[in-house]
C-alpha cells in the first residue's frame, strides 16, 4: 500500500508540457534567435525554446498554453505572428525586431 502511495504522490506532482509553435515574422539571424529564446525564458512557464531562423517557427514547451501570452510577448520584441501586423504596425515591429536582433548579437559575443 505504501508503494501505491507513492506512485500516487509522484503522478500528482507531474508536470504536464505542452509544446506550442509560432511562425512569426522578422527573424533574420541568430541574434534574433538569442533575444527571442532569452525572452521567453524568463518566464516561468517556459520549459525550453527552439528558434528555426529559416521558416521563422518559434517552439516553445511550456507547462500551461498560453500562446496568446507567448504571441503577445513576441509582438512586442518586433516579431509578429505571420500575417498580423500590416502598414504601420509591420514598419513598427521590423524597428524593433532591429534592436532585439542588436541585443542578440551582442549578447551572443559576450557570451562566447
Amino acid at each position: 500500500m505504501q508503494v501505491g502511495r507513492i506512485i500516487s504522490l509522484l503522478e500528482s506532482k507531474r508536470v504536464l508540457e505542452m509544446k506550442i509553435e509560432i511562425t512569426v515574422e522578422n527573424i533574420k539571424c541568430g541574434g534574433c534567435a538569442g533575444s527571442i529564446k532569452k525572452k521567453l525564458l524568463a518566464d516561468t512557464r517556459v520549459e525550453s525554446v527552439d528558434v528555426d531562423i529559416e521558416q521563422g517557427i518559434v517552439a516553445i514547451e511550456a507547462t500551461e498554453n498560453a500562446s496568446n501570452d507567448f504571441s503577445a510577448m513576441l509582438l512586442k520584441m518586433g516579431y509578429p505572428e505571420s500575417g498580423t501586423a500590416e502598414g504601420i504596425a509591420a514598419a513598427k515591429a521590423k524597428a524593433k525586431s532591429f534592436v532585439s536582433c542588436a541585443i542578440g548579437r551582442v549578447d551572443n559575443m559576450v557570451n562566447k
